[in-house]
């Protein structure tokens, strides 16, 4: 994948960011700067989980390890991402509707490029 593609889907993500802030009261994101950032962070935190653990423990596995992993990571954002707070209840309600747009919206992980990928073998 291209970079841009890359970019259009960390752009997509903070937009989904963005609305998720404006649905779940006790998850707030500071703007769209903070939501790219955050977008990036989630990103990176999923690549480094996905290594270590495998996909289905990743925040874009899924099953409840996987919304348990996206929570927390959510979570865990607060503390790295300036203009971005949230509770515990705030990120699993979020992870919760991020993964209802998930349904609807697929989005690929942005660094699923990078690994390679097997059909291209």
């Amino acid at each position: 994948m291209h970079i841009l593609g890359h970019i259009v889907r960390f752009i997509v993500s903070a937009l989904v960011l963005m609305f998720v802030s404006f649905i779940v009261p006790a998850f707030q994101v500071g703007g769209f700067w903070s939501a790219l950032a955050l977008a990036l962070v989630i990103a990176v935190v999923a690549y480094i989980i996905e290594g270590i653990f495998g996909k289905k423990i990743t925040p874009f596995g899924r099953g409840i390890v996987g919304f348990l992993t996206s929570a927390l990571v959510i979570w865990l954002a607060q503390f790295i991402v300036s203009g971005m707070r949230t509770s515990i209840i705030g990120a699993i309600l979020a992870a919760l509707v991020i993964g209802i747009i998930d349904l609807f919206i697929p989005v690929k992980t942005p660094f699923e490029g990078f690994a390679g990928n097997k059909r291209d073998k």
